[in-house]
């Protein structure tokens, strides 16, 4: 397993994070979604693609290595079915996407991270991340041609 590479955490420690990462073994999930605004609250940089990470489970465990292979960045009324289902957690429409995330995002605790004034609406900017899993130990490097 790839010890250099950033750890990679779906949601917080717990049920769904759980959840998530059994849809990521299944191949059911191979899309995420963020909000702009948590990587400005925290000091990170946007995803791009290419970026690989080590996912880690509730108990803080590596797992697998996933790989960025797409982002976009879209207000949270315009994210669409395909981002939607590519999730993995069930959603068969984008209002049901809506709901789900809007709840997570509108939540006591990750409105403590994201600032108790911070309210999603239709303009807020969403991080669309499209992903594969890459084997365990082992990392994507572009060949030389």
């Amino acid at each position: 397993m790839c010890t250099d590479l950033p750890l990679v955490e779906f949601a917080s420690p717990g049920p769904l994070r759980d959840q998530l990462i059994a849809a990521i073994r299944t191949g059911a999930k191979s899309t995420t979604s963020s909000l702009v605004r948590e990587y400005d609250v925290g000091g990170e940089p946007l995803p791009v693609a290419g970026q690989q990470g080590v996912v880690i489970d509730s108990e803080g465990h590596k797992l697998f290595v996933i790989e960025t292979t797409e982002v976009k960045i879209a207000p949270f009324r315009d994210v669409p079915l395909e981002h939607a289902i590519g999730e993995g957690e069930g959603y068969e429409t984008v209002a049901q996407w809506r709901e789900g995330h809007a709840a997570y995002w509108n939540s006591d605790e990750v409105s403590s991270v994201l600032g108790k004034d911070f309210i999603i609406d239709d303009s807020t900017p969403v991080v669309m991340e499209r992903f594969h899993v890459v084997r365990p130990g082992e990392t994507h490097r572009p060949t030389d041609t």
